[in-house]
């Protein structure tokens, strides 16, 4: 495997949705970008070897570091003992990005969607592109000549069935029919796998993979694929299917065609600064009614809208709001401007900044401008999986934002989950439309945290109950977070309640850190009608949580 192969960036996954269906792939691959581009932006000439290195090792090498004996994954001060002219140049995701984006904009000028999949490497559908241009050594040479043209770079094109054997058809520019490529991919050694791996994490994982195969035997991509899918996803799992299916030459999912529609934005500045709402609502409608013609005029929909405003102080502040399914319709000069108000009401009123969400004193307004994000063509969203939104979806939808319309933007909110232990912890509620992000990720491990299903019900605020055994007795936790007895009745403000069946306790001990720590105990009951509820006992005091459906 050569020095060019290594992924230095954190690109996007390339390979994620399994299907066992080849397409016809092209793969655009500029070899050593990492170090093209750390060169460019460091006007180092192209005739000086130089290596991009994370602080240890070498990355990446240009082909005259490698003349020299520079390999990748060499220790710094070894790399210039081969070659004391080595410039050595430091990574960056970023730049490496921002380089390639003209790249990327040179490439469009022929085909009608790309996918990047990570900077220096471009995947397409061929079949479309190369209809157009009249073949595919054709499509191959005009991509070629267009990006030297326009960028100065030489890049290589590969053409194959499957992403697999494109990535590598790439590297030496083949162009592959489809009868050959099961045989040209059977004699690739394993390691050939590592091309696609276009994350840090993947690549860890194939190479322990590959590792292992090789102590089990296993030399090639024949040598896997003569195995059986099934058997290999049971005895290494999601990865080794994965491996498998790129082996044999299938896809986990077409190329995703890359489009490039500018957002659309406008900004007024606001002389004399505004410090009353209505002023800057003011402005706010002449700004909602520019924007709402530029997207007519454009025929295009937006997914977002984002709000800004600077104060006199310097702060700025931002905030995204959602907008309706097909907004070319519903998406109004009025709407926007309730929006913009609503959010000018929070701002002026003592805002929170976006930025470290900390409390921002009330300040005057110099500037405010709105932009439309996610910006696409007009009737090209796709549709949902059982058709379009119902008639009382959006009548409900409208009622909602009238409602929200006449008692302010923060009168109606929405529920979404989000990340923590406790119940209350994990519901996010934000305005009505505002595209607010929760603050702790729902997907990380929260230790202690309730086992699924949640409750459907959380019982605001809790009802103070009594939890009792078959003898009456009070049910109590001591200090190592164990119950007395088996909960047998709960005694609530309306008569007592048998219970039926019950699961836990799961205890809970937060803050365990400091001098007063908290501890709780959670208790799943069926009760004698056939309602599950959840109790939890905190300090001695029994309390009814939540309802379960």
């Amino acid at each position: 495997m050569s020095d060019q192969a290594t992924p230095t960036s954190a690109p996007v996954p390339l390979l994620d949705r399994p299907s066992s269906m080849a397409h016809r792939t092209a793969v655009v691959w500029i070899p050593d970008w990492p170090v093209l581009a750390a060169m460019h932006t460091g006007e180092i000439p192209a005739d000086l070897p130089a290596a991009v290195h994370d602080g240890r090792r070498v990355l990446v090498g240009s082909a005259q570091a490698r003349a020299a004996g520079v390999r990748r994954g060499m220790r710094l001060r070894a790399a210039q003992e081969c070659c004391p002219d080595l410039e050595l140049l430091p990574a960056d995701e970023g730049r490496d990005t921002r380089e390639f984006e003209p790249v990327a904009v040179a490439a469009e000028t022929l085909v009608a969607g790309l996918e990047v999949a990570r900077p220096g490497l471009m995947v397409l559908p061929a079949i479309g592109a190369s209809r157009y241009h009249g073949s595919e050594e054709l499509l191959a040479g005009r991509i070629v000549e267009t990006i030297a043209e326009r960028t100065g770079y030489e890049s290589q094109v590969g053409v194959a069935d499957g992403i697999l054997a494109a990535l590598l058809a790439a590297r030496t520019s083949l162009l592959l029919p489809s009868s050959a490529t099961r045989a040209y991919l059977t004699g690739q050694p394993l390691d050939a796998l590592l091309h696609a791996a276009m994350t840090p994490r993947a690549v860890t994982e194939m190479r322990e993979l590959i590792t292992l195969w090789a102590r089990l035997g296993l030399r090639t991509l024949g040598d896997l694929t003569a195995l059986a899918e099934a058997d290999v996803h049971t005895r290494f799992g999601d990865r080794g299917r994965w491996a498998h299916r790129l082996a044999r030459g299938s896809d986990l999912r077409p190329p995703a065609r890359r489009r490039i529609e500018p957002d659309i934005a406008v900004e007024s500045v606001l002389d004399p600064p505004a410090e009353r709402v209505d002023i800057a609502a003011f402005a706010a409608r002449g700004l909602a009614e520019e924007l709402h013609a530029l997207i007519l005029a454009q025929s295009v929909t937006c997914a977002r809208l984002r709000i800004t405003a600077r104060t006199e102080s310097g702060v700025d502040l931002v905030r995204t709001w959602r907008t309706d399914d097909g907004a070319l319709g519903g998406l109004s000069a009025a709407r926007i401007t309730d929006r913009v108000r609503w959010q000018l009401e929070g701002w002026l009123s003592g805002a929170r900044s976006e930025a470290g969400d900390r409390d921002l004193e009330p300040s005057a307004l110099v500037r405010l401008g709105i932009t439309a994000e996610g910006v696409s063509p007009a009737g090209a969203q796709q549709g949902r999986l059982w058709g379009a939104a119902s008639g009382d979806e959006l009548r409900a939808r409208r009622v909602t934002e009238r409602v929200q319309g006449l008692l302010g933007g923060g009168a109606v909110l929405s529920a979404s989950v989000q990340g923590g232990r406790g119940l209350r912890d994990q519901v996010h509620l934000v305005a009505w439309g505002e595209d607010d992000a929760p603050v702790r990720p729902a997907d990380q491990p929260w230790p202690g945290q309730l086992p699924a299903p949640a409750p459907a019900t959380l019982v605001v605020p809790p009802t103070d109950v009594e939890v009792v055994d078959a003898h009456g007795r009070a049910v109590t936790v001591n200090r190592r977070l164990a119950m007395s007895a088996a909960p047998a009745a709960v005694v609530t403000p309306g008569g007592p309640r048998t219970i039926t069946g019950w699961a836990g306790p799961w205890p809970v001990a937060e803050r365990w850190w400091t001098t007063e720590p908290e501890r709780r105990v959670y208790l799943q009951a069926v009760l004698d009608d056939e309602s599950a509820v959840l109790l939890a006992c905190t300090a001695g005091r029994w309390t009814w949580e939540a309802l379960y459906d």
